[in-house]
């Protein structure tokens, strides 16, 4: 059983080796996410596996050597999962790949908020560490129940995948589970090859889709998570039918390039029509680069004719490239740059999602 009172009310035994311990954590969580995104495209990759396993290895043993018991608690039901996919006892899925990045999350926060003399209350430790102890111990036809169980006890929501597996079809087409399932895997898959030609873009889906989601889950869930998360993995696909020339270039667009570029919300949006059901999530994609006033391309649509995936998709998708163009400043200070010059736009974006947006990310800051 974990120690409550350590997840609860952390002590701090050793502030400068509290320090050391969230730099080290900052250099391991990007590997951590680099092979849970791999490894989602080669689930049997030994290596990946391996990697995974010394990195939250790692993080238990610094956490360990700098007094850090949130850190020991948190990683080691982890790494005893690992060394389980490690030996072929469990297998990889979704599902522990959502858990492990939600965990690596958590704990990031959790030291941040620590070191800063704070409640970690509202993180729910307890919850996160006996949830991962369970799974830890858990045969492998459960690992994905306990998996759900976990990150709708941390988070207060069922993951969208496990959604997706017990929601009906909807109204307008019938689309099996397992059907819709490869499909969302195969548009992971098309985001991931987007992810990949630029190192700057790393993580960038999984980022926009926790925004979104968070975003989405402030404002009621107004819009089908399942649809929002093939638009989000779909919307910028047209990119890359366009010369890398244009939207891979350093320094300003020639008016040529802008013009280009203004085509691939269609190439990607003219790819999810081909199916009905994915209908909704194409309309997202389409409308992605509307604005409110009709300065927007490519059908320069006003605020009532923008439907509102694609709202939340142009707030996500801007916070994130201007974090990127701010990245050299630090995370802390880019997130800070990002939010203040998405709500100087007040002419390019929803205002009723605004409020929506600012609630999640201000969660993210203050934590």
């Amino acid at each position: 059983m974990p120690d409550i009172n350590a997840l609860l009310h952390p002590v701090v035994q050793d502030h400068d080796g509290l320090i050391e311990f969230i730099e080290d954590l900052a250099d391991i969580v990007p590997n951590v996410e680099r092979d849970v995104a791999r490894l989602k495209r080669t689930p049997d990759d030994k290596a990946l596996i391996a990697n995974l396993f010394r990195a939250l290895h790692n993080v238990k043993g610094d956490a360990s050597i700098c007094k850090v018991e949130v850190g020991v608690l948190v990683a080691h039901p982890i790494e005893t999962l690992l060394a389980r996919l490690r030996g072929g006892e469990i297998a990889f899925s979704d599902l522990l790949a959502e858990v492990i990045l939600l965990a690596m999350d958590r704990l990031e926060m959790a030291v941040e908020v620590i070191a800063a003399g704070r409640s970690v209350g509202h993180l729910k430790l307890v919850e996160l560490v006996h949830g991962l102890d369970a799974m830890a111990t858990a045969q492998d036809a459960d690992i994905d129940a306990r998996s759900t169980e976990l990150i709708e006890a941390v988070t207060g929501f069922r993951p969208v995948r496990a959604s997706a597996q017990v929601r009906p079809a909807v109204a307008h087409t019938a689309l099996a589970a397992d059907e819709v399932n490869a499909d969302l895997k195969f548009f992971r898959s098309l985001a991931y090859l987007f992810e990949e030609r630029s190192p700057l873009y790393k993580g960038r889906s999984g980022r926009l889709l926790r925004l979104a989601l968070d975003t989405n889950i402030a404002a009621g869930q107004p819009v089908d998570p399942v649809q929002l998360e093939a638009a989000i993995c779909m919307h910028d696909i047209g990119m890359m039918f366009l010369p890398e020339s244009v939207w891979l270039k350093v320094g300003n667009l020639s008016d040529e390039d802008k013009q280009a570029l203004r085509g691939h919300p269609a190439y990607a949006a003219g790819l999810l029509e081909r199916t009905a059901y994915w209908r909704a999530a194409a309309q997202m994609v389409a409308q992605h680069h509307e604005m409110p006033d009709g300065a927007g391309y490519p059908a320069g649509l006003k605020d009532a004719d923008i439907c509102a995936g694609a709202k939340i998709i142009a707030i996500v998708d801007a916070f994130e490239s201007v974090t990127l163009k701010h990245s050299h400043r630090g995370q802390s200070r880019s997130l800070l740059r990002a939010i203040a010059e998405i709500n100087a736009c007040d002419n390019q974006f929803a205002p009723e999602w605004i409020g929506h947006f600012n609630a999640v990310v201000r969660r993210m800051v203050e934590s």
